[in-house]
């Protein structure tokens, strides 16, 4: 018997590859309107989004402020005329088509929805992360999506983890763990709901004493010898 009856999987850099994904919208969103993304701008967009993001998580912006925002402070630095709103749109159109998954993650999503219950439970904007999961190879293994747009709480907050474990109809929390690349998110995220982790450290990054997971797996082979 599996020591885990349900898995929540976090999306982007745990299953999904979210830097290819983002890399190829930006470029076709630039070159539908026209513009030239150069290594410059792809740079400073990064930069906003990554910060955007962050006070996201602290709860200062919604998803929704964020599909423009960063374009309008992006094409500021760049000294475009662009409508922040109108490639905000254009851009969520097309990394909603972007279902790059990560070398290992169909295999791990087969093999585990044998024996548990998957739920994908991730921060993100509803139009993008539902599509891309549906025109994935992985979505077929998923019981439910579980977006921190539609929720109206992002990780770290429990509510989040509460939310998805109603829907998933699972109370003992013993028998839950949240499986994510992001410490400060995926991991704090189910620690202050109580639940175990594992921290998907593919890149060899440095830990946070701050925030300790149950486990720790340097590859996605690894995630099932643990869960």
């Amino acid at each position: 018997m599996a020591k885990y009856e349900v898995v929540l999987l976090d999306a982007d850099e745990t299953l999904f590859d979210f830097r290819k994904a983002e890399a190829w919208a930006l470029r076709e969103a630039f070159e539908t309107r026209g513009l030239t993304l150069d290594e410059a701008a792809a740079s400073a967009y990064a930069e906003i989004n990554e910060g955007l993001w962050r006070r996201l998580e602290r709860g200062e912006l919604t998803q929704r402020d964020i599909r423009s925002e960063r374009f309008r402070l992006l094409f500021e630095r760049l000294g475009l005329g662009e409508d922040p709103v109108a490639f905000g749109e254009l851009y969520v159109q097309r990394i909603s088509t972007a279902a790059f998954l990560l070398d290992g993650a169909l295999e791990l999503c087969a093999r585990l929805s044998a024996t548990r219950r998957l739920a994908l439970l991730t921060n993100g904007i509803a139009d993008v992360q539902k599509p891309r999961l549906a025109r994935s190879a992985i979505a077929l293994y998923f019981e439910r999506a579980v977006v921190s747009e539609e929720v109206g709480a992002a990780k770290p907050d429990p509510a989040i983890f509460e939310r998805a474990c109603e829907l998933m109809g699972v109370s003992d929390k013993r028998r839950v763990v949240m499986v994510g690349d992001a410490l400060a998110t995926d991991i704090k995220g189910g620690i202050a709901f109580g639940i175990d982790t594992c921290w998907v450290n593919l890149r060899g990054a440095a830990g946070d004493p701050a925030i300790v997971p149950t486990y720790e797996a340097r590859s996605l082979a690894e995630v099932e010898r643990f869960i």
